[in-house]
């Protein structure tokens, strides 16, 4: 029964970790999905998240079992100062570009840093778990759902506020990522 009652309860821990970990990929994905995104991108850039939302705790559960925790604090910092570059790249465009819509987020390298900005608290968690004994599967298991999940949504939210913000919607997204990452590096 205590055995049942401790699965439970470390399951809904990390239901709730994994939950937490996904709402930046969630609000990230409102300024990116502002840009005008379809769905195949949507589905791509969610999938890749997830798969983010995976990797990043593996790497960090290997690192955290055999480093301290200075490499959170950098991992935060690395992190903000991605999604500063790329939310100065979508304010630029935005200004100096007009009517073409920014790409860096959705295709190739640009997918790749995004994803990777919106999963490395995934990999400071994942560093922690290195740690102490918990159920790293299950753990990554949900990481990867919930952050492809949050992020699909977030992304099909954005895409609606964007249609209304016409013109507008690639600075307003820029401004969300900027201030994330800043908010990040504070």
């Amino acid at each position: 029964m205590d055995q049942v009652l401790f699965q439970w309860g470390q399951f809904l821990t990390l239901l709730i970790i994994a939950f937490a970990l996904s709402m930046d990929a969630f609000s990230l994905g409102i300024g990116v999905g502002m840009v005008g995104i379809r769905l195949r991108e949507i589905i791509k850039v969610s999938i890749t998240i997830g798969l983010f939302h995976i990797m990043m705790p593996i790497i960090g559960i290997v690192v955290g079992a055999y480093l301290s925790d200075l490499v959170g604090d950098i991992a935060v910092f690395i992190g903000g100062g991605v999604l500063m570059i790329i939310g100065l790249h979508m304010l630029w465009n935005g200004f100096i570009q007009g009517d073409q819509k920014s790409v860096l987020k959705t295709k190739g390298f640009g997918l790749m840093l995004f994803a990777l900005s919106v999963s490395l608290d995934a990999f400071t968690v994942g560093f922690s778990f290195g740690l102490i004994e918990v159920n790293r599967i299950l753990a990554i298991s949900l990481f990867g759902i919930m952050g492809a999940t949050m992020s699909y949504f977030g992304l099909l939210l954005g895409r609606s506020v964007g249609g209304w913000l016409g013109d507008y919607s690639e600075l307003v997204g820029g401004l969300i990522l900027f201030g994330f990452g800043l908010k990040f590096m504070i």
